[in-house]
């Protein structure tokens, strides 16, 4: 039987769910790092297995919602810890590069993907009750294909000492222009499938003004964010280590963090972005090291949390290829991943101007992670994905996720 049955999960069910993140995530990444693979790939594998096991609430499960939570408080923690290693100045300075790439990775996957779905409904390996319907499916997938998830290339990028380099700087920089311009488009998108009633074949309104809006908060958060905190941010932490309490300066600046992710999530970004911001301002004060030495266990606690999460949405039932209706969803889920890949490589090309490796800022950008699950979500749950769409979206989420680390660790490792 499950623990997570509703009639036997427990306080107790809970611990060993804990126990058994911890135990799987740790030993198999050991493994991983063993034969130099990068230690969040072995995270990934660990969280399909013990999801497989049903040693981890799976969603819409009882005890799910709260190690989502946990999850989140982990990404957040990463993007910190990421934002303290990043200079502000340095990533400034490839700001018209990062927009490139961010550009051409929102706008290259999106066409490419729209026309697939056309293209693969000519061949019947697309379900769809009018013409208008079609155009939904196939408005939704593109949207889900411009996805960036920035926490696994920077995991990755941390783990190889990285970082400080230029291209880790224009995939950053990138990734955080990608999830405002994803808003926009997730914004646009679920407002035509919600007028439209998951089917049109008429005329469809879309509300310009709120478009603007959230563009306008996206971007001014950012700005105030960045501008303002590093106003009183110095100060604010000289008083804080100043403190004679135990654990003053590092809850301090968690609780920094996870402030500027309310703000952000308030602004309508994703709250990695707030949490990101604050790693930049505080990786300019005094305190910096100090922080970066005290957050690394609380990193360890939490971010493996967060990886082994995603593994274990994958549904392994999807891939088998002895049952009829898989196959369908497996050639689905092998096009759209292809289509995923080379539009990310081709954002690459954005930073033409500089004397970078190219291929390694394109990798970095595949990922699609838990911001494509956001879009494919929204398309099972507005009725313009069937399972099997929906199955094959997810299944090529999670093979941009799982493909990204040891493609980055060949093309980027001295």
């Amino acid at each position: 039987m499950s623990i997570n049955d509703p009639e036997t999960y427990t306080l107790g069910s809970f611990f060993l769910a804990l126990a058994s993140i911890f135990i799987a995530g740790k030993a198999v990444s050991s493994i991983f790092v063993k034969f130099k693979q990068p230690e969040v790939l072995g995270e990934l594998i660990a969280g399909v297995i013990l999801g497989m096991l049903g040693l981890i609430p799976l969603y819409g499960e009882l005890g799910y919602d709260f190690f989502h939570l946990l999850a989140e408080v982990g990404v957040a923690i990463l993007l910190f810890e990421i934002g303290l290693e990043t200079d502000l100045n340095d990533l400034i300075k490839v700001g018209l590069p990062s927009l490139i790439v961010a550009i051409l990775g929102v706008i290259v996957p999106f066409f490419l993907g729209y026309y697939t779905i056309y293209l693969l409904a000519d061949y019947n390996l697309i379900s769809f009750q009018s013409e208008g319907a079609l155009f939904l499916i196939a408005l939704t997938v593109a949207a889900t294909l411009t996805a960036t998830s920035v926490g696994i290339t920077a995991r990755v990028l941390s783990e190889l000492k990285k970082l400080n380099s230029t291209e880790s700087k224009i995939i950053l920089g990138a990734a955080v222009i990608d999830d405002v311009l994803g808003l926009i488009i997730l914004a646009v998108v679920s407002g035509i499938v919600t007028t439209s009633g998951g089917s049109i074949d008429g005329n469809l309104s879309i509300n310009v003004s709120s478009i603007l809006l959230i563009s306008l908060k996206a971007f001014g958060f950012l700005f105030l964010a960045i501008v303002v905190g590093n106003v009183f941010t110095k100060k604010l932490f000289i008083f804080v280590h100043s403190l004679k309490a135990r654990g003053s300066l590092l809850l301090g600046a968690l609780a920094y963090t996870f402030i500027f992710a309310y703000l952000a999530k308030l602004s309508g970004l994703a709250p990695i972005i707030g949490a990101f911001a604050a790693g930049l301002l505080l990786a300019k004060t005094n305190q910096k090291d100090l922080i970066e030495d005290r957050l690394k266990p609380v990193a360890d606690v939490f971010i493996p949390i967060f990886f082994i999460m995603v593994g274990s949405a994958v549904d392994i039932s999807s891939f088998n290829p002895f049952i009829k209706e898989n196959i369908a969803v497996i050639i689905l889920a092998v096009v759209l991943f292809i289509v995923a890949v080379i539009g990310k490589l081709i954002s690459g090309l954005g930073a033409f101007q500089l004397n970078v490796n190219k291929l390694v800022i394109g990798i970095g950008m595949i990922p699609r992670g838990e911001v494509g699950l956001i879009f494919a979500s929204m398309g099972l749950m507005t009725g313009v994905f069937t399972k099997s769409e929906y199955s094959a979206v997810t299944i090529m989420v999670m093979l941009t996720t799982f493909i990204a680390p040891p493609l980055l660790y060949k093309f980027y490792r001295d």
